[in-house]
């Protein structure tokens, strides 16, 4: 019977394994934990499902796998006395799992589904790539997000003179790997230590730069009064007598929610040949953990109040930051919430997480001079937002409409209530 690796939820395509619990030899029942894995978004142990001896590791500790992958075999009662001659597990240098390789990849290999660039490529177009002599990083995709399809090498194929040799994936990856050993060169003088690449560091990168390359990103700031909604968090928070404590945060979650319902253009998602309209208001929140950050989702948050959300924030940040989130806490939403403030940060600029559509970029509250109506000069209290939006599914006046009331619920925190 073969292990393989888990699906965790429609967005993770890898794990990595970060423990194993049995070794080549152990007698299994149905349940006893195998081994651990981590993905960019939360770890789990996997138990097993079947009774039998484990005849084989294919996936060591550290080894990085795409889900689907074969990474062990149980062999039956029947077949126990296999595990008399056990399989080594392979050092993990020596693993031939490759993130963006089918589970069984045959004899002749076209190339990695996935480029340097973050390109992904079908795999027709990775045959023909390699049976027209294209350089597949010199061609443009026409494809949903970019992707390199088949016509697209056939006209690379008609219009340019013969590439290069494209390169097997050994050589890429040495290639990769120059690259880096070029780069750490530089600092050959400079004491410094290397740390590997976590599936979470790894992934987050990788979704990054494609976003920040394939999304036409437009960004709209504006200042917000907070003088109220300060007043109002200390006089509930000192009137509930430690029951319950909202932050600011609470308050910015509720008014995002009830930003999305006035302005419903807003409240969307794009899925390549369509854009999804939500009915409800599903708001993410970034939260910072070790080695990268999750962003749970608070569902119709349009609906529950500012305690409730609170509640649920608390509990859901510290599932985050012990990587105990399920895949249907952290999945979906319109729009996430990322809020730095804490760290004295005044403004900065946010990238939009697909396939959602937007994301706020929330400073610091701190008091600034203004002038007041009657000329005077006079001191309150502000913070700077930024609304980053993907402009495939909100123009500029949409994105100013709910900045706007965004604002204006800031502005008048007793909209936001009942507690």
């Amino acid at each position: 019977m073969n292990i393989l690796m888990p699906q965790l939820g429609e967005t993770v395509a890898e794990g990595t394994i970060i423990v194993w619990y049995k070794a080549v030899g152990d007698v299994i029942s149905p349940g006893d934990n195998l081994f651990e894995i981590e993905t960019d978004k939360t770890s789990m142990e996997v138990p097993a499902t079947a009774a039998g001896v484990l005849t084989e590791i294919r996936a060591p500790v550290g080894s990085t796998v795409p889900v689907g992958s074969v990474v062990a075999v149980l062999a039956s009662d029947a077949g126990a006395s296999a595990a008399a001659s056990p399989v080594s597990i392979a050092p993990a240098n020596k693993s031939s799992n490759d993130p963006f390789k089918a589970v069984r990849t045959p004899e002749r290999n076209y190339g990695s589904a996935t480029l340097p660039s973050g390109i992904k490529v079908t795999p027709v177009a990775r045959r023909m790539a390699a049976q027209l002599n294209v350089d597949l990083n010199a061609t443009a995709g026409s494809g949903p997000g970019g992707r390199i399809v088949a016509k697209d090498v056939q006209t690379a194929a008609q219009n340019s003179s013969p590439a290069p040799e494209t390169l097997a994936p050994s050589t890429a990856a040495s290639t990769v790997e120059l690259a880096a050993g070029q780069i750490t060169a530089l600092f050959a003088d400079v004491p410094f230590d290397e740390e590997p690449l976590s599936a979470m560091r790894r992934i987050s990168a990788r979704r990054l730069l494609q976003a920040k390359q394939t999304i036409p990103h437009f960004y709209l700031t504006n200042d917000v009064s907070t003088d109220k909604l300060v007043s109002t968090r200390t006089d509930v928070n000192a009137l509930a007598s430690g029951t319950f404590k909202l932050s600011i945060n609470d308050f910015v979650i509720k008014a995002m929610a009830l930003a999305l319902q006035q302005v419903p253009q807003a409240n969307a998602a794009w899925a390549e040949d369509r854009i999804l309209r939500f009915h409800r208001s599903d708001v993410a929140v970034a939260v910072a953990v070790d080695g990268g950050l999750f962003t749970p989702v608070i569902r119709h948050a349009d609906s529950k109040s500012l305690t409730a959300i609170s509640q649920e924030m608390q509990a859901l940040a510290e599932r985050a930051r012990t990587k105990r989130l399920k895949p249907a806490e952290y999945q979906g939403g319109a729009i996430t919430i990322s809020n730095l403030g804490m760290y004295g940060v005044r403004s900065f600029s946010a990238i939009v997480n697909p396939p959602q559509a937007a994301i706020l970029a929330v400073g610091a509250v701190e008091r600034r001079p203004f002038e007041a109506t009657d000329g005077s000069v006079r001191f309150g209290s502000f913070m700077t937002v930024t609304l980053s939006c993907d402009h495939r599914v909100i123009d500029g006046s949409v994105g100013a409409q709910l900045l706007s009331s965004f604002k204006r619920l800031i502005e008048t925190p007793l909209a936001l209530f009942p507690l």
